[in-house]
């Protein structure tokens, strides 16, 4: 496995749990109001999004637990189809796919690797 992919993985598990942070004690009437919560979740996920496309397809093949072709697919229509972002499944991704995903990752890196 390239050393890479855990960088990669690394930047996957600080950028999700850095949204779950945000979300910490928040109601979807929060997200509504908070245009900055809107604007930092959606960059998150693409940016979860775009390490997972640069983890090697090696790696996927042999991490299948991880929902790759996903969290990828959101990073794409963040990405490029920026008009037209649903927030509900923006909100729903932090708060309900998120927590998986970061204990999926935590199994994956080693504890020296963990930031």
């Amino acid at each position: 496995m390239p050393k890479d992919d855990l960088v990669y993985i690394g930047h996957m598990l600080d950028m999700a749990r850095k949204a779950r942070r945000l979300v910490e004690g928040k109601q979807r009437e929060d997200f509504d109001k908070e245009e900055t919560l809107r604007l930092a979740l959606a960059h998150l996920e693409q940016i979860v999004g775009e390490a997972a496309r640069r983890v090697s397809q090696e790696f996927r093949d042999h991490h299948t637990q991880v929902p790759w072709k996903a969290i990828i697919g959101m990073r794409h229509k963040v990405v490029h189809d920026y008009l037209d972002v649903d927030e509900d499944v923006v909100w729903d991704t932090v708060k309900n796919e998120l927590p998986s995903l970061i204990v999926e990752l935590e199994r994956i890196v080693p504890p020296e690797d963990a930031k």
